[in-house]
């Protein structure tokens, strides 16, 4: 049974099903927190939800709910997504052990999961108390009525509808997924008067339904800004990946009016990782989700303005400004530019792929489709590290995993721990020297043709599901003509210019151009879109804040 203080304060509720662990649990709760707040404990998931029902009853506010993964007849995820429905304005921390981390990420997209904490917690101070003081601090900043959630109405094989729920999952967007064959989603398109022809159906939380939306339409309808607020800036950071999520911050914080422009949503390929395990300062990995939220509301409290859903068209010299010109026709201008507009992985060309793609063949991780590969044979074709991270996440629930890999094995392109942990997985197999040759299928993918490179035999095999990663394309074909980029579209900066001495054509300061600056004075480069880059997080964000280091530099001497 829930315990409870007669005290009418905002309660933090934690559920446990080991006595030991939840009276462990709420002790040092109420140590730290029992004076502002109530401590609720629960033993199940059924008596916490009993409890949470009473609570909003009552008329009483829930600002954190703990709950442990591992719990009989209702698991933590299974009770956080219940447990939204009552109290949704409460942050979510789920109790897991090492072994269930994965549990954990997958929360992170099922119930908008807030933080995870490896038991055991000790010492609080250090591992409890600044997680809690931070979900406190955030909750108390929001507001704690109810929101209703998007409703997105769709098809599984919808290559639309899928796209749509990738674009809400990677913006943060809470939604709910009903399927267009089931009775809610028939209702729905009822009730928006839809016949299902065309698919999705979202409705907004304010009722509003849209059909097949694009995304500037969708954007602007759930709440992410689309607009600029002003004409001019100081700093347009164009890309919202981790070299311009790290630019965003650090011109912001030091003072520079600054606008960050993403075409479709923050995180870049990074925020589409299952599971990044060699970033500095997260010893038990974080997810690309976690770690984009976190950046982009930090760039929000140092006054970083974030547009989503707009596509540069062009970068324009006029005098001191550097114009920006969007899809639209409508354009903004600043004293300087940083380009992070990072690369897109490269589509196969094999037949059926292009007529199948997110009908079954899918390029990046595609997070929103992997709990429906559960107990499924899934593809991976690459042999990097985002290919790795990708077949990591999906072993957890699918049948077998089988990565597909040009070369003669994993060793030269993917980290030695990502190469141990693959080896160790028991339904993961490699296939090296083999390609896909041909994807069939009716409306979704069903079978693959698989070929030996060395031998020339091919293979047919049945399959649902091709997650592809086979290098990246740079985004710079709307520079041309403009910033100096090399033969495969990545951009020249710095030493890059100028390697028999001279400075670019066209340059006509009395300087070189600085480490990252573009043949363009006051244009700079930052992330995998930069010619030699090292296509790595950390670096990504290194460089997106020495861009803002000579940006000032720039700004100084201009």
């Amino acid at each position: 049974m829930a315990q409870a203080a007669d005290s009418a304060r905002t309660v933090i509720l934690t559920v446990d099903d080991d006595p030991g662990v939840s009276r462990a649990v709420a002790r040092d709760l109420r140590r730290r927190y029992g004076e502002q707040y109530r401590i609720v404990r629960a033993e199940s998931g059924d008596s916490a939800l009993e409890a949470l029902r009473e609570l909003k009853l009552r008329g009483e506010f829930v600002a954190v709910i703990l709950a442990d993964y591992r719990m009989p007849q209702m698991n933590g995820i299974e009770f956080l997504e219940r447990a939204m429905d009552i109290h949704p304005g409460a942050r979510r921390v789920l109790l897991t052990a090492y072994a269930d981390t994965g549990a954990a990420i997958d929360a992170i997209n099922v119930v908008d999961l807030d933080h995870y904490l490896l038991k055991p917690w000790d010492p609080p101070e250090e591992k409890l108390y600044p997680v809690l003081d931070d979900l406190l601090e955030a909750w108390r900043c929001s507001d704690h009525r109810p929101v209703p959630a998007t409703k997105v109405v769709g098809h599984r094989w919808s290559a639309r509808s899928s796209d749509v729920r990738e674009f809400l999952a990677r913006n943060q967007v809470p939604y709910r997924w009903y399927s267009s064959d089931e009775p809610e989603g028939q209702r729905l398109l009822a009730a928006a008067g839809a016949d299902g022809r065309r698919l999705p159906l979202v409705v907004t939380p304010e009722g509003t339904a849209l059909v097949e939306p694009d995304v500037p339409e969708l954007a602007a309808h759930v709440g992410l800004a689309t607009t600029p607020a002003a004409d001019f800036y100081d700093l347009v950071v164009i890309g919202g990946g981790p070299a311009g999520l790290g630019a965003a911050v650090y011109g912001a914080s030091e003072g520079l009016r600054t606008v960050l422009v993403e075409r479709s949503a923050t995180g870049g390929q990074a925020g589409q990782s299952s599971r990044i395990e060699n970033y500095l300062g997260f010893p038990d990995g974080v997810s690309g989700a976690q770690l984009t939220d976190r950046a982009r509301r930090q760039a929000a409290k140092f006054g970083a303005e974030v547009l989503t859903a707009r596509e540069v068209t062009a970068l324009e010299v006029s005098g001191a400004a550097r114009i920006v010109r969007f899809s639209d026709g409508s354009a903004i201008a600043a004293h300087s530019v940083i380009l992070a507009t990072g690369v897109s992985y490269r589509r196969l060309q094999a037949p059926g792929c292009a007529e199948l793609t997110s009908c079954g063949v899918f390029y990046g991780s595609a997070l929103t489709e992997a709990p429906s590969c559960q107990g499924h044979d899934v593809y991976i074709v690459g042999g990097a590290n985002s290919a790795g991270q990708a077949a990591m996440y999906l072993s957890k629930g699918a049948k077998s995993v089988t990565l597909l890999v040009r070369g003669a094995d994993l060793s030269a392109s993917m980290s030695h721990y990502l190469i141990q942990q693959i080896n160790e997985a028991p339904n993961i197999s490699v296939r090296p020297r083999t390609v896909v040759d041909a994807a069939h299928g009716e409306g979704h993918l069903q079978q693959l043709t698989l070929r030996d490179v060395d031998t020339g035999e091919s293979e047919l095999v049945d399959a649902q599901w091709l997650f592809v990663f086979i290098g990246a394309a740079p985004l710079t074909d709307w520079l041309d003509g403009t910033v100096l980029r090399d033969a495969n579209g990545f951009i020249l900066a710095g030493p890059d210019l100028t390697p028999d001495g001279r400075p670019p054509a066209g340059w006509e300061l009395d300087r070189p151009p600085y480490h990252l600056e573009t043949n363009v004075p006051g244009v700079f480069v930052a992330g995998d879109a930069r010619a030699e880059s090292a296509k790595r997080v950390a670096s990504a964000v290194g460089e997106g804040a020495m861009a803002v280091m000579l940006v000032h530099r720039y700004l100084e001497q201009s």
